[in-house]
């Protein structure tokens, strides 16, 4: 074996040499072509990345949000009942907590009270001589009598059977009758005005009214003694309700959140407002709940940057200003009932449909 020909191991060597530079073209065109696959599949993937991002924009900086309602009593005391508790769902016009109304029952009273003075005091007015005429009428014959007695004095005093005194003192008596039908008949008028009612309140003695109207604010006091629910919702922060508790006029004492108002804010970058309109479709994706997407559309569109609306304004005025990509507040309206609460404050993905502008 050791003595085998040296001629036919050159051969076999010659014929591996010969298959491996056969093979060597093949590995740089394998290898070559796996180097531009690399690029071509990024790039295609790119086209079709940014082919699905046409016609639409999106943000996940949006969250959910709710028409929460303060309320408040609108009358001040004591607490002496509360009837919810937190999370508890109401209807419009069920009783949340009452006030003490005792209170208010008495001005009720004194309102009654004050009604019966004035009508006391109509009646009295109504029945014054003064008013009836009676006054004026015996001034008016006292005139009468002293213009008679004048006129017989007058003629004595012609024939000369009577004095210069007396016929001066019948003359007297005539001015003072005439003076007492003059404040006769000012008693009448004057008893007539305080009976008189006036344009706001005709066929009404002003002072029945006055008592009228303060007995329409006791009890409206008295009905605001017990706070209702004014819409359908949940109860929150009723840990501020105790039995015992002053409670001050129009301090928020719970919130509402109201049924069927939920929204979403979606502060989208004010470049992605360029094809945004109202109407436009919307969709919806909470974070809290994997799977679940809702149907919307863009109800309002903010009248200003989140910042602009701050408590503290940015202020560029400055050398050493930096641009920011603003973000502008879009109201996403929510179309379709969802499966799960919509709790206040959840983070969701909105995304919005451009592609159907309106122009």
């Amino acid at each position: 074996m050791a003595d085998a020909d040296p001629q036919l191991n050159v051969a076999g060597e010659g014929h591996k040499e010969a298959r491996f530079q056969a093979a060597k073209p093949a590995r740089r065109w394998g290898r070559l072509a796996l180097m531009l696959s690399l690029p071509v599949a990024l790039i295609i993937g790119g086209a079709i990345y940014w082919s699905s991002l046409q016609g639409k924009v999106s943000t996940d900086n949006a969250y959910v949000h709710v028409d929460k309602i303060s309320v408040s009593a609108e009358v001040g005391g004591k607490i002496i009942g509360v009837f919810v508790k937190e999370n508890q769902h109401v209807r419009a016009g069920d009783l949340l907590f009452k006030i003490d109304p005792q209170p208010f029952e008495l001005q009720l009273a004194q309102a009654d009270a004050a009604i019966a003075t004035a009508q006391a005091s109509e009646i009295a007015l109504s029945n014054s001589t003064a008013l009836s005429g009676v006054d004026l009428s015996s001034a008016q014959e006292q005139l009468a009598f002293a213009r008679t007695k004048l006129e017989r004095q007058e003629a004595l005093w012609r024939r000369g059977f009577t004095t210069k005194a007396t016929f001066d003192a019948a003359q007297h008596e005539v001015e003072i009758a005439k003076e007492a039908v003059r404040m006769a008949d000012a008693k009448r008028r004057e008893a007539a005005a305080k009976l008189a009612t006036g344009s706001q309140v005709p066929g009404i003695y002003p002072q029945v009214a006055a008592g009228l109207a303060q007995r329409r604010s006791a009890e409206l006091n008295l009905r605001r003694t017990e706070v209702r629910a004014p819409v359908s919702g949940v109860i929150g922060q009723a840990d501020r309700l105790m039995v015992g508790q002053d409670i001050i006029t129009g301090l928020p004492a719970l919130t509402l959140v109201a049924d069927g108002s939920q929204y979403i804010e979606a502060n989208f970058k004010e470049t992605d407002l360029a094809e945004m309109q109202v109407g436009q479709r919307a969709e919806v994706r909470i974070d809290a709940y994997p799977g679940v997407v809702l149907k919307g559309h863009v109800s309002a569109i903010g009248a200003g940057t989140g910042s602009e609306f701050s408590v503290l304004p940015a202020q560029n005025a400055t050398g050493n200003w930096v641009k920011v990509t603003q973000r502008v507040p879009v109201r996403i309206a929510i179309d379709t009932p969802s499966p799960r609460p919509l709790i206040a404050g959840l983070s969701v993905k909105t995304t919005v449909f451009t592609a159907n502008r309106k122009d």
